[in-house]
């Protein structure tokens, strides 16, 4: 099955390398490292620990490990692969010239060889579920130790790996070490061939979200000087199909609280202009981060088209709705919000974080939602029971605070396989 497999790789390629270039002329961030998706222009390290995440939600729970790896090995260089732009630059935001930073390449062998032979990890760390058969094999036939961190698989994702059972158990034969975010998790990655000897239950390092206090008070600030006194509510990181209903909830919830105000944080900065168009075409008056004034009385809706700055917007609302829950996208980062102590709400497509929104939902720590008439009945309840509201936001800091550790545990599991990379 693995000739097979590396077969479709190379019969991908043209078909990968063509999308990539079309995305690139909509947003040419897409054209920066292309090079390096198809095994060029690596930065030529010597040796580092290796630390994969796929895009933006994924190098910020990267945040806490990268801090201890740094302070356990100080002299050993970190390198972070992602694969979108925008993962990129949260790493350049969040880490500047500390970490190297380079995309992953295309799973074709080649591409997968040379990255290999350039950047000569001796260690390996995968964030969540990324499952890549050539750079598993490649950490396995050259004993370099690989850890995924956080593992899950969703129960919708098992048919799929099921039909490519040989491959997925062979993958998982070398030497691979799963750190799962619970019994559910590992229990499916061992059904999957996953070695039960090598298969932990560490928890999600997410819930130790390190939380800035300059962010909260950055926050608190701004908040002042843009918004005054207004009540506010965020919808973030949102997706096309959910801003229409977000704005139509936002256009319900004028009608009782004249002088609400929504702040709109789309998913993809490619979107930016065009969700401003569409909040102009639903005739709001809308107000940009990039306009770099504040917002007036008549203002509606406060449209945040810049990267990396959900975590301060959230310091500046009262309510979050988080988005990618309202389309069957997956609802994205909800620890966020409620390390904010902000009441959280949600719709119901939460497939892809379903036990820790289970969580949230058992704890009372948030509201769920089914349509922009739900959502517009929750805020409005949420505005109209301050006291609700603040018991959400309580339990999520209580459920936070229960969780905390899988960075620790994994800390334990890592420092055996680590320690001989100490230079």
């Amino acid at each position: 099955m693995r000739i097979l497999y590396n077969l479709l790789t190379y019969l991908l390629l043209i078909p990968f390398g063509c999308y990539w270039i079309v995305r690139g002329i909509g947003n040419r961030s897409y054209l920066d490292g292309l090079g390096q998706r198809f095994g060029f222009s690596f930065p030529h390290i010597g040796g580092c620990i290796w630390i994969h995440a796929v895009s933006v939600g994924e190098v910020q729970a990267t945040v806490p490990l990268i801090h201890a790896l740094a302070k356990r090995f100080p002299e050993q260089q970190l390198l972070i692969t992602t694969v979108t732009p925008t993962g990129a630059a949260r790493v350049r935001a969040l880490f500047g010239d500390s970490v190297q930073h380079c995309y992953i390449p295309f799973e074709f062998p080649h591409a997968v060889r040379r990255f290999f032979a350039t950047v000569n990890p001796e260690a390996a760390l995968i964030m969540e579920t990324e499952i890549w058969p050539n750079l598993y094999r490649a950490c396995g036939v050259r004993k370099i130790p690989l850890v995924l961190v956080s593992a899950r698989i969703s129960p919708k994702s098992v048919p799929g790996y099921r039909r490519l059972l040989p491959l997925i158990r062979e993958t998982l034969s070398h030497g691979i070490i799963i750190a799962a975010q619970s019994q559910a998790d590992a229990d499916r990655f061992l059904a999957l061939g996953a070695s039960s000897r090598r298969t932990w239950v560490t928890g999600n390092i997410k819930f130790d979200v390190d939380l800035n206090p300059e962010v909260t008070g950055q926050g608190k600030q701004l908040r002042h000087e843009l918004f005054g006194e207004r009540p506010v509510w965020i919808a973030a990181s949102t997706h096309d199909g959910e801003e229409q209903q977000v704005l139509d909830a936002h256009r319900s919830l004028l009608e009782k609280h004249p002088d609400l105000l929504l702040i709109l944080v789309p998913r993809h900065p490619e979107r930016f202009a065009g969700v401003r168009n569409l909040i102009k075409n639903r005739d709001f008056s809308v107000v940009s981060r990039t306009d770099q004034s504040p917002c007036d009385p008549s203002t509606n809706v406060f449209l945040v088209d810049t990267m990396g700055e959900v975590p301060l917007f959230y310091a500046t609302s009262d309510i979050a709705f988080v988005g990618g829950s309202l389309v069957p996208v997956g609802v994205h980062n909800l620890l966020e919000p409620a390390a904010q102590g902000l009441p959280i709400i949600f719709g119901p497509h939460v497939f892809n974080l379903q036990d820790i929104a289970d969580m949230f939902v058992e704890l009372g720590a948030c509201s769920v939602v089914e349509d922009a008439n739900d959502l517009a009945a929750t805020v409005a309840g949420l505005i109209a029971d301050p006291d609700e509201a603040a018991r959400l936001g309580q339990n999520g800091l209580d459920l936070l605070e229960k969780n905390r550790g899988a960075l620790q545990r994994l800390l334990v599991l890592l420092e055996p396989l680590l320690g001989d990379v100490r230079t």
